[in-house]
């Protein structure tokens, strides 16, 4: 294959990712059309799917295939957690609920931690290059809309503290992808589960355009 491994995952997963970007929900958060309350919502369903993503990291970390992509500079579940005790209180595993689709979601995540090494990849760089690029972009909106400290909490989820250099970090996730250790097949079926995990986070986005749809 003379196109980069990097380069074919991305352009081909390109359409599912334009599609979750383009969704009503995120459109009326961004837009300022919905409130505080749809962002912490939001940020609960992250929740549920970092859960699974993180929680099989420990085992996942001795693997030929998803251990160099096992980095903590990039856990995100210590800042979730602490965004939604700012958002909701201290209490706030109390009112936690996933949205089906969520759970459908950080299910399939969860069994390619456990059966798939090239499918927990997939999800991995999915959700982690998406939250060091337009993650950035919900950051900032979110921090003119409801007044957040910049880079403070509420949006901690979106801050890489120990990332010095986000594009430099980025350039070497994609070399990682471009090593990854499976064959040309194998390639292929990571490229359809990175496709499936833009239309599992698109249907989290769905559902929570239902949920407040009334608000906007």
């Amino acid at each position: 294959m003379d196109t980069p491994f990097s380069t074919l995952i991305r352009t081909a997963s390109h359409e599912q990712h334009t599609e979750a970007e383009s969704t009503t929900f995120m459109g009326d958060l961004l837009g300022g059309a919905l409130g505080v309350d749809a962002y912490a919502r939001y940020t609960e369903q992250l929740w549920f799917v970092y859960r699974a993503l993180e929680g099989a990291a420990g085992p996942l970390a001795s693997s030929p295939v998803t251990g160099p992509f096992i980095r903590p500079e990039l856990f995100r579940l210590p800042e979730i957690e602490r965004d939604l005790a700012y958002l909701r209180g201290e209490n706030w595993r109390g009112g936690l609920t996933a949205l089906p689709a969520t759970q459908a979601y950080a299910d399939r995540v969860a069994e390619c931690a456990q059966s798939w090494p090239g499918g927990y990849v997939a999800h991995h760089y999915t959700r982690y290059l998406g939250d060091l690029s337009g993650g950035q972009v919900i950051r900032n909106k979110a921090e003119k809309a409801w007044g957040f400290a910049r880079k403070g909490d509420g949006v901690r989820f979106y801050v890489f503290e120990r990332i010095e250099n986000p594009a430099a970090f980025k350039r070497s996730y994609r070399e990682l992808l471009d090593g990854v250790r499976v064959d040309e097949l194998e390639k292929q079926r990571i490229v359809g589960e990175c496709k499936l995990a833009f239309a599992l986070n698109t249907d989290v986005f769905k559902a929570l355009g239902e949920e407040f749809s009334s608000a906007a």
